[in-house]
């Protein structure tokens, strides 16, 4: 289907939107199976105190991951192929996914105390196995955690810490020395920065909301094409009438009322 530049910028959009949708899916969902299949989490199963706790954090990265990358494929062969049945799934899927958002925001923010202890004792567990094991992957999922939140371990100290090869570059000259402990800096976000991780969750629903309008847009341009196609068909002749070649979305308005 020819496309005016507005419909080629909502697939483009799409296109970007599904990539990074790709490496966000795939990051959890290895994550989620390095974490449940390890050899070394293994030990965690066996203690009733953690297995709880780790085993609901998991679960949710591995879900979490598949879903996104189910969403994905739709997303990526609807934008190329301009197919309507793939894009009105993907739409259906971002919709189910922003509302999603939005329930797990709230429920984050009237429940954050509990929230953040729980993803508070999820990253101990992890440095715990990374301390035990060594582990490469838990080693980069800590760096990234610890850099993201200028924090440092379970102890604080970047020179006497278990992890300290994973601690962020110090900011000012006691950093070496002393430096916030990532336990209580998790759990510091989600009681007395509660606006913050709204705004996180607001910014994730406003781009599954650009996605979806990009989406409908499409879908709205493929509809508009079969119909002309339907009229140009002559039953007669056994062909088509060749009328306007190009889908413009400033027209789009103008047939939509119509």
């Amino acid at each position: 289907m020819a496309l005016d530049g507005c419909g080629l910028l909502c697939k483009y959009t799409l296109l970007m939107f599904n990539l990074i949708f790709a490496l966000v899916g795939s990051l959890f969902l290895g994550l989620g199976l390095w974490l449940r299949f390890s050899d070394g989490t293994r030990v965690f199963y066996e203690f009733d105190d953690f297995s709880s706790t780790f085993n609901m954090a998991v679960t949710v990265l591995i879900i979490t991951g598949l879903v996104m990358l189910i969403v994905v494929v739709f997303g990526v062969y609807g934008a190329c192929n301009e197919k309507r049945c793939t894009l009105l799934t993907f739409s259906v899927l971002v919709t189910i996914l922003a509302v999603a958002v939005v329930v797990f925001g709230v429920i984050a923010n009237s429940r954050k105390d509990e929230i953040g202890f729980r993803i508070a004792n999820f990253y101990s567990i992890i440095y715990l196995l990374h301390v035990a094991n060594s582990d490469p992957v838990l080693a980069v999922t800590l760096t990234f955690i610890q850099k993201l939140l200028h924090c440092c371990g379970a102890t604080g100290k970047p020179s006497l810490d278990f992890a300290k090869e994973t601690c962020p570059d110090p900011d000012s000259f006691s950093d070496p020395f002393t430096m916030d402990a990532c336990p209580g800096v998790i759990v510091d976000v989600f009681i007395n920065k509660a606006p913050l991780v709204m705004g996180l969750f607001v910014g994730t629903g406003v781009i599954l909301v650009v996605a979806l309008v990009c989406s409908i847009v499409l879908l709205t341009l493929t509809k508009r094409e079969q119909q002309e196609i339907t009229a140009r068909y002559n039953p007669l002749t056994g062909s088509y009438q060749t009328l306007q070649p190009i889908l413009s979305c400033k027209s789009l308005v103008g047939w939509t009322s119509y």
